[in-house]
């Protein structure tokens, strides 16, 4: 289906207008073409046109050239002239940006996982460290309370009150040291933590181990004791790569899709 009088036309349906409807339209889209590139099903160097894509997925090509907007902005697709739309390989995707770890988290997920929180383990006792030196004391009492937090609802077995305050603590924690790089990373720490419970991987009661090491963080960025803070950090973030390892056991490194 095309557009009628520049209105896009709805997949399986009549012609709706409206910006709910074309942002509605838009994000389905985009998913579903940004899903396939992650999963293969359009395959690094393939070509194709942004009719095709109408076609495909029976959208507008107003539509479609939003979404290719996007996901060229992404890295994932590059339009040459006279050729058309090229699908670009892994080696050039924005891997960070939280949509395409959203789409390889559905696609991909052990894979994705393990590289997340390969990633975690290198940085973020390093933050830790960071915020025990440099976080103002209303921060450090923030994050003192986020940890009280995740007590309280890991207790009750709250998983969803749970991964709002664990990813408000690492999010905080991130951000107190000072440094812009660790703090954008936050995001990305949002993102694994989800993608780790929507994946059932995340106990209905967290470990009291685990809880107690999120306090002695903490503890350790309000008393502006760097090395503690270092230490605890990587108890949890290596608790997590432990626990998840079997996930990714069998799953081969490679750069490929």
């Amino acid at each position: 289906m095309g557009e009628r009088n520049g209105t896009p036309a709805e997949a399986g349906g009549s012609p709706k207008s409206g910006p709910e409807n074309r942002s509605n339209l838009h994000e389905t889209l985009r998913d579903q073409v940004g899903q396939d590139i992650v999963a293969g099903r359009l395959a690094a160097g393939t070509i194709i046109k942004a009719e095709d894509l109408r076609a495909r997925y029976d959208v507008s090509l107003s539509v479609v050239r939003e979404v290719v907007r996007v996901l060229e902005s992404l890295g994932m697709l590059q339009p040459i002239r006279r050729v058309g739309l090229v699908v670009l390989a892994m080696s050039e995707w924005m891997l960070l940006d939280p949509l395409v770890i959203r789409w390889r988290m559905t696609e991909t997920p052990a894979r994705q996982l393990r590289s997340l929180t390969e990633l975690r383990v290198a940085i973020e006792p390093e933050a830790a460290g960071l915020a025990a030196q440099h976080a103002p004391a209303d921060v450090a009492e923030e994050i003192m309370g986020l940890a009280a937090r995740m007590r309280a609802t890991g207790r009750q077995g709250d998983v969803e009150a749970f991964l709002d305050a664990d990813v408000a603590f690492h999010r905080t924690v991130l951000g107190a040291g000072g440094n812009e790089l660790f703090a954008a990373f936050d995001t990305v720490i949002g993102e694994i933590l989800a993608g780790r419970t929507g994946a059932g991987l995340m106990p209905k009661f967290p470990h009291p181990d685990a809880l107690q090491w999120h306090f002695d963080v903490a503890d350790a960025i309000g008393g502006q004791d760097p090395a503690r803070a270092k230490d605890a950090m990587a108890k949890i973030v290596a608790k997590a790569d432990a626990e998840m390892g079997s996930v990714w056991a069998d799953e081969p490194r490679h750069t490929g899709h």
